[in-house]
């Protein structure tokens, strides 16, 4: 059924090029923005707010394309447009299309943009756009179609998710036309018009497919290119406006004004700088048969293309015009695609996936690190010819924090001293009163507790919303403790029923009670993925691990989850399939935070979640600014948690993390928002002067940097060989390349970092601490002849290419690897599709990828979310896969089983740590280092503590003292 778009949920971006330093200038571009901008604003056609209609005209680089767009795209939550128009330019080795820029030009294709990065970033799982449309008007545009450099349409096909239509102005081999003396592009002209003045017998609303036909009809009469479009399933459906020519068609009431504050332009997330891009010439028209294709998160399965109704057959008879300033004819140029420091992303392995910033995950980190499967993102419209890079990077849950501290104290230290906040508590008794100023080089993933997987978003959403227990505020250590509940929960049957009581006065910030059936609902929102995509799914494969419940908002029945029984407003009781003793931490996870069912505002919550903590929200312009007010119902009384010293907390994201160093070190904002490492440049300043280094923190992360040895590929089948490697690898070399002992971490002697219960610090099979880091050659020798390998062997090193850090790491490992002749040569790839590479064991196996560089943590500080992704032989899928190793020991299975059923964490430690010992012994993974954190903090913070279950500081403490 064709809908119109939810303009207060929608966003468009529309991105031209008119004049160029060295291609013929478009002038009919610039105009074409203004009247698309008209089109898309007008109350009577389609009413999208103006501030959701971004305007970039003239874009300086790729990077100030990709950072627009993520930031644009991240406001979406029903339809996501994106357009392009100018020069479009074609690789003359690899065929691909670029997008010109003003100072692009044919010789020199990395001066322009690679559309193929605008296809990864609609990929992007932090993109919660249900709908996405993608518009190109450029010479050559319909090589967009098409997918990779082999131009084949199942490369195409594997792209694309329902709900999702792409159009372009040309065929692949065509140009577009700029007609002289006519006020638009021959294509967006005819597309102006037919959205500005409607079509006359159409439909009532003007969707993709009746909008490809009547333009394909339109151009083909007047001898211009003719248009192209690919729709997956519903994506020809979408509508971008109302009829104006339809005999129902009446004026439309302004719509009401959006909650989203205006947006910025430009949105600071931090994405990585994009490398640079090969220019695009514009294309001429012909009509592809293929559906629009839409990048899949990770694992997502790919289907077969749909042909859109009516499709023009690709070759059309009709001459197309050339341009009237054609573009040079491409020329040959090297592939050069320049590194770029980018996101790490969260690693899942059963739920979903999770990201993280450089802050988050891998600094701030996408893929790669916590146990978490999958949830693929329903993916619909995207209209326009950029698609958002988005900064996928989300923060897991970070585990264990260590330092030293140079302040004395049995719980808290007054002076401030370097590494004085981890273990301690930093100036402790704070006054009331004073703003808490964050600032963050990258925005929430979502604000909403049931979508986020950003570690700093759980950390700081604890002051808008209450769980059930939580973790006790204390410098040291990861104990539970009850929040909105009287006590840990009362666990009978065998481990499979828990139960909670309810505190009294526990209120919302409309002063109404909050219920167990409030802790039901806001659960239950996590089974409505197509609604509320991104969030954790731990509490789905425990609570309803055959998926037979569907959701909130298809389940209408008064029953709801079987699983989850309110037997009174302060009575919730938990029945669970099977034991697993890590089910209260997952009640600990803001995912498990109540929602009041009135106050849902489904894919919208996130802009403005109703509060059942100590603050709630006073605005929010998304990319922007977030602030919070007091919430005037929250009763201390109610909550030992939460100090709520503050007056209010302001949050300002920018758009880079220089900007973030700058405004910490100037003293304009208290600390920033996702935890991560200052610059080098800052870093190094903070470092050497002993007055102001007294202002850092460095724990650790919970991260552990390793490499992986797949096990399909030869010779890494055989034990001995992955011993060799292990004893060869000079970890001191590996661990400066990584950032050195303060920003790279501590040497790593085994895999399990310190802060679960089971690891050991002091477990140490190669005599890493032995040897200072230092190689063992002699062993490694000896390994290599017991693997039937006495001269050495090949192999393949694979580590992404959006992190210089592991790459100098890699090459340093070869380096190492090459004094008892191992040959390893390193490769890098692309590291926005890890997941479809090296998650892919027919990819690397194809590959023949030896050793995998990679990264990792737990979602919650315990062995369950950091072993299960990396050993368990079920937990091996076709893609997204985790276990780079190929680890299947039945051994280790039964190990891992009968630790996730203990209810006692000290037995289940136990297990954890023999895992950890038959993992070494089989030399199935290659420690590097723990990973660190750099954290600077306002000497103006009172009741500073590093959270061993968040990585950075705790956000629920922190007072602010001074003027």
């Amino acid at each position: 059924m064709t809908i119109l778009p939810d303009p207060a949920a929608s966003q468009a971006l529309l991105i031209g090029v008119h004049d160029y330093e060295s291609l013929a200038a478009l002038p009919a571009v610039e105009r074409n923005l203004a009247g698309l901008t008209r089109a898309f604003t007008d109350p009577d056609l389609w009413g999208l707010p103006p501030e959701h209609c971004v305007a970039l005209p003239q874009p300086p680089s790729a990077q100030e394309v990709l950072d627009t767009l993520n930031s644009v795209a991240l406001r979406a939550t029903d339809t996501l447009v994106v357009y392009y128009a100018g020069h479009g330019l074609i690789d003359p080795y690899s065929d691909e299309l670029y997008l010109a820029l003003p100072g692009s030009d044919q010789e020199r294709l990395y001066s322009a943009l690679p559309f193929e990065w605008v296809r990864r970033a609609i990929l992007d799982p932090g993109i919660g756009a249900r709908h996405k449309v993608v518009i190109l008007d450029c010479c050559y545009s319909g090589r967009a179609l098409l997918g990779g450099m082999s131009g084949t349409t199942q490369v195409a096909d594997h792209a694309l998710i329902d709900g999702t239509s792409l159009m372009a102005a040309s065929a692949k081999t065509r140009k577009a036309l700029s007609p002289p003396g006519e006020e638009f592009t021959a294509f967006t002209g005819e597309l102006i018009a037919a959205l500005s003045e409607g079509i006359v017998d159409g439909p009532p609303l003007l969707d993709m497919q009746t909008l490809y036909r009547h333009l394909y009809t339109a151009l083909a009469a007047k001898a211009r290119p003719l248009p192209q479009q690919r729709n997956r399933n519903t994506g020809g459906l979408i509508a971008l406006a109302r009829n104006r020519a339809h005999p129902t068609h009446r004026p439309q009431p302004r719509p009401q004004p959006s909650p989203t504050p205006p947006m910025p332009r430009t949105v600071p997330a931090s994405p990585p700088p994009a490398p640079p891009v090969a220019p695009v010439a514009p294309v001429a028209p012909a009509p592809a048969p293929d559906a629009a294709r839409d990048s899949v998160p990770d694992s997502a399965r790919h289907s077969a293309p749909d042909s859109p109704p009516d499709a023009a057959p690709d070759a059309a008879p009709v001459p197309e015009p050339e341009v009237t300033s054609p573009a040079p004819s491409p020329a040959p140029s090297p592939d050069r695609t320049p590194e770029v420091r980018g996101e790490e992303h969260t690693q899942t392995a059963a739920p979903r996936q999770h990201a993280t910033p450089e802050a988050a995950r891998s600094d701030g980190q996408p893929r790669r690190g916590s146990s978490a499967s999958v949830r693929t993102r329903t993916v619909a419209v995207v209209a326009a010819a950029l698609l958002v890079a988005g900064v996928s990077t989300t923060v897991a849950l970070l585990n264990g924090s260590h330092g030293e501290s140079d302040g004395k104290s049995k719980g808290g230290v007054t002076k401030a001293a370097y590494n004085a906040a981890v273990g301690h508590v930093l100036k402790p008794g704070g006054a009331r009163g004073g703003t808490l100023k964050f600032i963050s080089a990258v925005d929430a993933d979502s604000w909403d507790p049931q979508r986020s997987y950003y570690g700093f978003v759980w950390n700081f959403a604890r002051y808008y919303t209450r769980q059930l227990v939580t973790y006790a505020p204390k410098p040291k250590g990861t104990e539970l403790t009850p929040d909105l509940a009287e006590t840990k929960a009362k666990i009978s049957n065998h481990g499979r029923t828990y139960t909670y009581t309810l505190r009294k006065g526990i209120t919302w910030e409309d002063g109404s009670p909050v219920t167990s059936k409030d802790v039901k609902y806001g659960i239950e929102r996590l089974w409505a993925p197509d609604v509320l995509s991104g969030g954790p799914a731990h509490l789905q494969q425990v609570l309803d691990p055959d998926g037979t419940y569907r959701g909130p908002y298809k389940d209408t029945s008064a029953t709801g989850l079987k699983a989850i029984e309110t037997p009174n407003p302060r009575t919730i009781v938990f029945k669970l399939p099977q034991a697993n003793g890590d089910f209260e931490r997952m009640l600990a996870m803001v995912a498990a935070s109540p929602v009041k069912r009135s106050q849902d505002t489904k894919a919208k919550y996130g802009l403005r979640p109703f509060s059942s903590g100590p603050y709630k929200f006073r605005s929010y312009s998304p990319g922007k600014s977030l602030e919070l007010m007091r919430n005037p119902h929250w009763k201390r009384s109610s909550d030992s948690i939460r100090n709520a010293l503050p007056e209010k907390i302001n949050v300002t994201i920018v758009n880079n993390p220089t900007s973030v160093d700058a405004g910490l070190i100037k003293g304009d904002y208290h600390l920033a928002l996702a935890p991560t490492k200052l610059g080098p440049l800052a870093r190094a300043g903070m470092l050497s002067d002993s007055d102001r280094n007294k202002n850092l923190d460095t724990p650790r992360s919970g991260f552990v940097h390793y490499a992986g040895f797949p096990q399909a590929v030869k010779p890494m089948d055989n034990v001995h060989c992955r011993r060799a490697v292990v004893h060869a690898t000079d970890r001191r070399n590996v661990q400066t390349a990584l950032g050195g002992s303060i920003a790279g971490g501590d040497l790593a002697p085994n895999l399990l970092p310190p802060g679960i219960k089971g690891a050991d610090p002091t477990f140490d099979p190669y005599g890493v601490f032995k040897n200072d880091g230092k190689p063992d050659v002699t062993e490694a020798r000896e390994e290599l002849k017991a693997c039937g390998r006495p001269d050495g062997f090949s192999t393949t090193i694979a580590v992404r290419n959006d992190r210089p850090p592991e790459v100098d790491a890699a090459e340093a490992l070869r380096s190492a690897l090459a004094r008892i002749g191992i040959e390893a040569k390193v490769e890098k790839f692309d590291g926005v599709r890890e997941s479809g590479i090296v998650g892919v064991p027919s990819e690397v196996r194809k590959r023949g990828y030896g050793i995998v560089i990679a990264r990792w943590n737990a979602d919650f500080p315990t062995g369950q979310t950091f072993w299960r992704p990396l050993v368990d032989s079920r937990s091996q899928p076709p893609s997204g896969n985790y276990n780079l190793a190929g680890v299947d020991s039945p051994d280790i299975d039964k190990l891992l089983a009968k630790a996730v059923a203990e209810l006692d964490p000290n037995k289940a430690g136990e297990a954890y740590e023999q895992i950890n010992h038959k993992v070494a012994d089989e030399a199935y993974y290659l420690p590097l280092v723990y990973d660190k954190y750099v954290l600077w903090r306002s000497p103006r913070l009172t009741d500073v503590q590093v959270s061993a279950a968040y990585g950075g500081y705790d956000f629920a403490r922190l007072g602010v003292s001074g003027t």
